[in-house]
């Protein structure tokens, strides 16, 4: 599951009879240096939501496979879910605990 932070919301005209009536939204991913810093740093991605999230919101999302999971056994083509909204992040890094021997 990577971590993305909610811009915007996706209209669509047409849509695949399989997801119709799902809420599409963009988000912008964060690398490990980007939650350290506080902001996304990835490219933009549409994901499916049906939690609700809104604009600026953080979300929990999974791609491929994993994306179309919650569904099974129906097939929807899905390529990225947006599968928790994130409260909080709590970001620890383990490098700065270790010592030089490598404990």
């Amino acid at each position: 599951m990577r971590i993305a932070e909610v811009i915007g919301v996706v209209t669509l005209s047409r849509v695949h009879p399989s997801v119709r009536g799902a809420r599409w939204i963009i988000g912008v991913p964060f690398s490990r240096s980007g939650l350290a810093a506080g902001r996304p740093d990835g490219e933009d991605i549409v994901l499916l939501d049906v939690l609700g999230a809104g604009v600026g919101q953080r979300v929990g999302f999974t791609e491929g496979a994993e994306a179309a999971a919650p569904f099974t056994p129906a097939k929807k083509p899905v390529d990225a879910y947006a599968g928790c909204i994130l409260d909080r992040i709590y970001l620890h890094d383990d490098r700065a605990s270790s010592t030089e021997d490598g404990r």
